[in-house]
């Protein structure tokens, strides 16, 4: 093992990415060497940074935890630390099991971390150490939520909603530019919130703005909004502004009337459907991306059946789903009997992710002949691989481009034009 050198894992959202981002800024100015993703511990100290949104997010984390336990058994590392949403939320218990550990930290605490090591933290909030590509970065604007839908353990690890202020944002934004980075994917676990707590309104549209009118930003991307209450001014922002992508990541989870009131998401089918027919109108060619759930507690065969039609009308250019997985201490796991069958869970989640995968691969066969602006990612093998002002890191389609038909460069934008498409990805040529 290397002395004074800090291995950091992250599990789960890229929310925790930017938490371990800035814990390794804080670790490299007090002299660690910090790598990031190790496969195996390399250095005398390891930091994973955990995951407990769901339930296979929770063992992933517990397994990551015990194979690092294991390397300690046998020599290979010193200390090992856990912080993040799993231990946030399930603190005694994780002291209790899992002794090996040698002190575990929640979400918010992380920089006592600096202490244990005898090293003083520091306030600063806006550097980090990039582990993304260095043309984007993820920006994370706030922690917590108010909402409280009645499956949804995120409020237990994280609590009510704390906005970052307006200005160090700005800050970091400017800091992360004069570094080299274009692209920002603007993430919360509900930004449409954004102000609220601090200014007593909304604030998002005018954070945007201000984001997008720093020089250098060339793609403002937004991630995780809530129907309710939605400030339509945002709209105005994305379709006046070049660097503000047409994309939306809406989080919906279901359409039923009666799910939507099970799930304490405070809207109507009618509200959900009118949302997205004015978005469309506002912001002509905007790619919404979205969520659904299915097997939630009481849905009935109508209730998909009104899920599977509504998925055909919205014709949403991305979404996700997933099965209902029962968390405790949430309402709905004391409220509700978990009542749909896993075979009933997993047959609808498929029949969903079929009607979806025949909607993508019509909307992406419309883009063929299209000339679209792309920046480029990386280089695998005969292609290079990029992505659209539509396309998200790691989560959207991607445009791949013959190495063969001349050199690209990572982190540069390029004319393309689509010459083909299959159900997710897109091939393109140089213009």
């Amino acid at each position: 093992m290397k002395k004074n050198q800090v291995d950091i894992i992250t599990l789960g959202c890229s929310k925790n990415l930017v938490d371990s981002e800035k814990l390794m800024h804080q670790l490299q100015e007090k002299g660690y060497t910090v790598t990031h993703d190790a496969a195996h511990p390399r250095g005398e100290i390891a930091v994973i940074n955990t995951c407990g949104f769901i339930g296979d997010a929770k063992e992933e984390s517990v397994n990551t935890i015990l194979e690092f336990c294991q390397a300690k058994a046998e020599g290979k590392l010193s200390r090992l630390y856990v912080m993040g949403c799993l231990s946030e939320r399930f603190l005694s218990e994780l002291e209790t099991e899992i002794p090996e550990v040698d002190k575990f930290y929640g979400k918010f605490n992380w920089k006592e971390l600096l202490n244990e090591l005898g090293q003083a933290p520091t306030d600063d909030n806006i550097h980090r150490v990039q582990t993304t590509p260095k043309h984007y970065a993820y920006l994370k604007i706030s922690e917590g939520c108010d909402r409280n839908c009645a499956y949804c353990a995120i409020p237990i690890s994280t609590g009510k909603h704390k906005s970052r202020p307006m200005e160090e944002i700005l800050d970091e934004v400017r800091l992360l530019v004069s570094q080299g980075v274009k692209e920002f994917q603007v993430i919360a676990q509900e930004l449409t919130y954004y102000g609220l707590d601090l200014y007593g309104q909304q604030k998002i549209a005018e954070l945007v703005e201000q984001i997008a009118d720093i020089p250098g930003v060339e793609w403002i991307r937004l991630h995780y909004a809530y129907p309710l209450h939605f400030p339509m001014e945002l709209l105005k922002v994305m379709r006046e502004k070049d660097n503000v992508c047409k994309y939306l990541d809406i989080a919906l989870q279901h359409v039923s009337d009666n799910m939507l009131d099970r799930m304490h998401r405070h809207v109507s089918k009618q509200d959900t459907m009118n949302l997205i027919e004015t978005m469309r109108r506002e912001v002509p060619g905007i790619h919404l991306r979205t969520t659904l759930m299915v097997g939630f507690p009481g849905e009935t065969e109508q209730d998909f059946e009104e899920l599977k039609e509504f998925t055909r009308w919205a014709r949403f250019d991305r979404m996700g789903a997933f099965a209902y997985s029962e968390e405790e201490g949430t309402y709905s796991a004391d409220h509700y009997e978990n009542d749909v069958p896993d075979e009933v869970k997993q047959k609808r989640l498929g029949e969903l992710m079929a009607i979806q995968q025949q909607i993508s691969a019509e909307l992406q066969d419309k883009k063929v002949g299209q000339k679209l602006k792309v920046i480029i990612d990386r280089r695998e093998g005969d292609y290079y691989i990029g992505r659209t002002e539509f396309d998200s890191p790691e989560v959207d389609p991607e445009v791949l481009i013959p190495v063969a038909d001349g050199r690209l460069y990572t982190g540069r934008f390029y004319q393309v034009e689509i010459v083909s498409a299959d159900d997710f990805d897109l091939y393109g040529k140089r213009i």
